[in-house]
């Protein structure tokens, strides 16, 4: 649109807040015929007008939105106090409207003008005024405004709309009040733009061409992936508007489509953090503020290994307070309590959130997001395997999760980048200049109606800061504690179920893969494998578990035979269901001893079904040996679970049949051979110390 002299301001209105006031201003300067219109569409002569009090991260992305595709950006108000919501009860006494109107004033004389107003704070380009223009004069008016399906605020204008064949009906009112225009005012540029559309020729952008207004229209739009960008694609008409306004209670999901409007903000390409020559400052020294805010469901998890991280750790870390169970605190009141630890300390640079459930395997983790530069960032971290992860992409009306386009493609690492998102928990960071300003305000995590966690990221969305999501490095998961056992000397043993693959980690010997490929498999008797199984960590916990509960006894005892199980030579040990472990136990045999056994056995098959599995403990003045004897198996299973030479003196296992005998069993090896007829056997005798390996006798 072209402002021809003297005459009406050809101007785009992708919110027509201040339009009640503005438009009749305009008209009374009107001379010329409103019907003259002037096609020298040119990019140079576009003005793009927005109001913005403050530099929001909101208003960042607009502007960068804006560089990004040259377009020429004039804010008014900015730095001053907003007094926009104290007069809004009085028509057209809206800050926004005033200085909106001083602003045409300023180029009331500029023939060749072209003038887009919007806002900014939730509204981003998505192509260049170049396409912008076009689409313009393809429109055929004087003014065009933005159109959704909804009527705000006053629905009884509703009837005043004409019905329409195709399109939008209704003009595009924002959403909310939050430039504190008034409902007369509102009400009477419905009624004006009824009045005047037919005189001067102004239209709404029904079918989105150029104004997407998301409020009302999150299933009419996807994102269009080509070689060189990405674009937001309205589905229902076919189009690929040019600006993006997450109008209403659309805002976050304005913020999840600018990860890709434009496509270079999805990739944060350059140094960001760099000295003027533009190198990267790898040497700066980064002080990290670490505050361990633990309920006592959290304490009672992990408060032996932060004792042990503490006594180990503690000196490298500028402060650190650890909220046990006695205090009694509820979990908003304890994060809150070490959130403001670092807002009253005006050296804390950084807060780290760290919950107990997050298993970091990047020791380059928090460097890593304070060189990203965001006030609240997270790492991504999920579940193994699963969806579940630290992050939400969208949120429902109620503002519960909903799953964005792209959740899976984020969690699974196929798209790569920092992520605008609603919602983070279990791990971020925040800077501690943003928790002395923008987030200085009361308990963010106290809330009537909302979780802890829900609560602190709705109150971060409400003061305008952003949270941001990486996944451009892999940094670790999230543990599954719901049923995480407690009762326990090492609970983790328990975690084969709900947590595998760390159960694996910790437990299985990093040379159990090779074994499983018949690479470290070693024959020392006739149909006897001797191969890694466990750690020294697994070892050294069964152990420690068998000792804590301490009931030794000399085999076939009452929980056992309840079982159906007898030993043929009884020994001094204590049996998996004594301890509760069978089931885990099972769970261990059949996926790690399972796949091994019908490779080195070819043509047998096992569910490793077993009536007697158990920890035998022999000491020379205890139980120092084992008479020959046949295992009542198919086949069995011994774990060494300490070292010969270090725990203990003699030992190991002599075949009789064969006169063969295993006499240096090796901690987390374990020694396989049939039972029953063949492999007659017997236990040497322990000279010095205590042994202990664990038995399984196995059936298909």
């Amino acid at each position: 649109m072209v402002l021809c002299s003297n005459q009406l301001f050809p101007i785009l209105f992708a919110d027509p807040f201040s339009l009640p006031e503005i438009l009749p201003w305009v008209l009374d300067k009107t001379i010329i015929s409103l019907f003259l219109f002037c096609f020298l569409l040119s990019t140079e002569n576009l003005l793009v007008l927005t109001v913005a009090t403050k530099e929001t991260e909101g208003f960042t992305r607009f502007k960068r939105s804006a560089q990004f595709f040259n377009y020429k950006i004039q804010v008014l108000g900015l730095d001053e106090e907003w007094h926009g919501e104290d007069d809004k009860a009085a028509a057209g006494g809206g800050q926004k409207v005033r200085l909106l109107k001083s602003a045409l004033k300023q180029h009331a004389d500029k023939e060749d003008l072209i003038i887009l107003f919007t806002e900014s704070y939730d509204v981003l380009f998505a192509s260049g005024p170049a396409e912008l223009l076009k689409k313009f004069k393809q429109a055929k008016s004087k003014v065009v405004f933005s159109a959704e399906n909804f009527i705000y605020p006053d629905r009884r204008l509703e009837a005043k709309y004409p019905q329409v064949r195709d399109g939008k009906r209704f003009l595009g009112s924002g959403g909310k009040n939050q430039f504190g225009i008034s409902r007369y005012c509102i009400s009477k540029w419905g009624l004006l733009f009824h009045c005047l559309k037919e005189s001067i020729n102004i239209s709404l952008d029904r079918r989105s061409r150029i104004f997407q207004n998301l409020n009302g229209a999150l299933d009419e739009v996807v994102l269009k992936f080509e070689n060189s960008r990405v674009r937001a694609r309205n589905l229902l008409y076919d189009t690929l508007p040019v600006m993006i306004h997450g109008n209403g209670p659309t805002k976050l999901q304005l913020n999840y489509l600018g990860n890709y409007i434009p496509r270079i903000w999805t990739f944060e390409t350059g140094c960001t953090v760099c000295d003027e020559d533009g190198r990267s400052l790898t040497g700066y020294k980064v002080r990290t503020d670490l505050v361990q805010t633990l309920t006592w469901l959290l304490w009672a998890l992990v408060a032996y290994s932060w004792l042990i991280f503490l006594s180990e750790h503690g000196k490298e870390y500028h402060a650190i307070k650890v909220i046990g169970p006695d205090e009694q605190l509820e979990n908003a009141e304890a994060r809150h309590l070490g959130m403001d630890l670092c807002r009253q300390d005006p050296s804390c640079e950084y807060y780290l959130s760290l919950d107990a459930d997050v298993v970091l395997k990047n020791p380059e983790t928090v460097r890593i997001l304070i060189e990203q530069n965001k006030q609240v960032i997270a790492p991504l971290v999920s579940r193994h395997g699963k969806l579940w992860s630290n992050f939400w992409g969208a949120l429902s009306p109620e503002g519960y999760y909903a799953r964005s386009e792209d959740y899976v493609d984020i969690v699974q690492r196929r798209r790569v980048g920092i992520w605008n998102v609603p919602y983070i928990s279990n791990i971020y960071l925040i800077k501690g200049k943003t928790l002395r300003s923008e987030l200085d305000q009361g308990n963010l995590f106290q809330s009537s109606k909302l979780d802890a966690d829900m609560a602190f990221c709705q109150n971060v969305r409400d003061r305008g800061v952003f949270m941001f999501l990486t996944n451009r490095h892999s940094f670790g998961h999230i543990l599954s504690l719901e049923n995480y056992e407690t009762t326990h000397l090492h609970n983790d043993l328990w975690q084969i179920f709900s947590n595998p693959e760390d159960w694996e980690e910790k437990y299985i010997h990093e040379n159990y893969t090779a074994a499983l490929k018949g690479k470290l498999v070693e024959m020392p008797c006739p149909d006897v494998y001797w191969f890694p199984i466990f750690t020294d960590t697994a070892c050294d916990e069964l152990v420690e578990e068998m000792e804590n509960f301490g009931q030794w006894s000399a085999g076939g005892n009452v929980d056992n035979r309840i079982q159906g199980g007898y030993e043929n030579v009884p020994t001094i040990d204590i049996h998996m269901n004594q301890i509760r472990f069978e089931r885990e136990w099972y769970k261990f045999l059949l996926e790690y001893i399972a796949p091994i056994t019908e490779k080195l056995y070819p043509g047998y098959y096992t569910k490793t079904q077993f009536e007697l599995a158990f920890v035998v403990r022999y000491r020379p003045d205890e139980q120092p040996s084992l008479v020959p004897h046949h295992d009542a198996s198919t086949f069995t299973i011994n774990i060494a679970l300490n070292h010969v030479g270090i725990d203990y003196e003699g030992g190991g296992c002599r075949f009789l049949r064969y006169n063969c005998s295993v006499r240096a069993p090796r901690k987390g090896w374990t020694l396989m051979h049939p039972g029953r007829l063949t492999h007659y056997h017997e236990g040497l005798p322990t000279t010095k110390g205590t042994r202990y390996i664990a038995v399984s006798f196995l059936d298909p």
